[in-house]
């Protein structure tokens, strides 16, 4: 069994569902993103809260999230705090970072919360998921690097090991520096999906090269894909509008072959 529930949303099947971030620093402009984001085709509402000024105000922080769950109503909404190590806005202490996800599980506002696998010891991250599901929550375990693609095998070994610490949805972001890596992620979703998985997995070339990634999930297995609506928050994301054209292109393709 490859698919997840979420909300009103089955994850891993079909055409694969969007996911738009809103990137804003104050109360105001990521109230008004998400009003415009309602109103939007889009499926799942990422709050990058590391772009939030006062990320260390957890009441503050869980103030914002009420107010997301209000404007979005039903639409599933993912919380993540990215880590200035993974490419995030600002750094975060270990134990802040297990108590922000905590609390935004434990709230019932946010359906998933982002943990990254790696960006500290094994036993924080586990500790991490715990916490999440043990709040009823649900975990995207992540793992990004902005500076390179690793061999097939590695990559493939990560998304292992995200599966198997407990990760609903394992994901991989990758930066691609050619051709070649673009390559090499579409070839490793496709073989993590085919041979190993056994809940969706969501992966993604970044930087403009990459953007047919993002694309073809549907192909090589990725469950979900990332595109924008407004500003973005990484490299090679493309509009939600040109996402959800091409991808109904391809699942038409798929399904008359």
């Amino acid at each position: 069994m490859k698919i997840l529930n979420v909300r009103n949303l089955v994850l891993g099947e079909g055409i694969p569902k969007t996911i738009v971030p809103i990137v804003g620093e104050t109360e105001g402009e990521i109230v008004r993103k998400a009003a415009e984001l309602y109103r939007a085709d889009v499926d799942i509402v990422e709050w990058r809260v590391d772009h939030f000024r006062h990320p260390d105000d957890h009441n503050a922080v869980m103030a914002v999230l009420r107010m997301l769950r209000m404007a979005l109503e039903e639409k599933v909404i993912l919380f993540t705090f990215r880590t200035k190590k993974e490419g995030g806005e600002k750094f975060i202490e270990p134990e802040d970072y297990l108590e922000l996800n905590r609390l935004a599980a434990e709230s019932g506002l946010a359906d998933l919360v982002d943990v990254e696998i790696f960006s500290g010891t094994p036993e924080q991250a586990e500790e991490n998921i715990k916490a999440v599901h043990d709040a009823g929550c649900l975990v995207v375990g992540s793992n990004h690097d902005f500076e390179k693609t690793p061999p097939k095998d590695e990559i493939i070994s990560r998304l292992v090991k995200m599966q198997e610490m407990g990760a609903d949805i394992p994901k991989i972001a990758l930066m691609a520096n050619s051709t070649e890596d673009v390559l090499t992620l579409l070839t490793s979703t496709y073989e993590m999906y085919s041979n190993y998985a056994d809940r969706p997995i969501l992966t993604m070339s970044m930087k403009g090269i990459g953007s047919i990634s993002r694309m073809c999930g549907e192909l090589v297995g990725s469950c979900a894909a990332f595109g924008t609506v407004g500003t973005g928050s990484a490299p090679g994301q493309v509009s939600l509008e040109e996402l959800r054209s091409v991808q109904t292109v391809l699942h038409r393709a798929i399904e008359c072959s």
